[in-house]
């Protein structure tokens, strides 16, 4: 039981990972220790689950943004060409709480370079 419960918990937390990050660092900390060392039992998922369900009504920062998108860049860095790191540069500096241009610069991105991680997550501003 408590295996399906680890293994739910990781299929869950890919999707949800940015998700959180884009609105609570607190949040994202917390459900990180609570997966600590692998370790995962009914009430493990209790406390995951209730602080997903706080955070659907937490919108995401300026500063919480940056982070997240700065962490989800981080996949197509290396390989972005120089007008994607171009536009990713402008993009960032100018991100606001209410702007969707890094969301549909990133949906191209994940699409064009086939980051399979990413193409299952939440999106940041679901």
């Amino acid at each position: 039981m408590e295996n399906d419960l680890l293994k739910d918990f990781q299929q869950s937390w890919a999707k949800h990972k940015y998700w959180v990050m884009a609105r609570n660092q607190n949040a994202y900390n917390k459900i990180r220790l609570l997966a600590k060392n692998n370790q995962w039992d009914a009430m493990k998922q209790a406390q995951y689950q209730k602080l997903l369900t706080e955070l659907e009504t937490v919108e995401p920062t300026e500063k919480t943004l940056r982070v997240t998108y700065q962490h989800i860049w981080g996949y197509f860095k290396k390989q972005a060409t120089s007008e994607e790191k171009e536009k990713y540069a402008l993009l960032i500096e100018d991100i606001t709480p209410d702007s969707h241009d890094l969301d549909h610069f990133f949906q191209h991105l994940i699409t064009k370079y086939q980051q399979p991680y990413l193409l299952h997550m939440r999106w940041i501003k679901d």
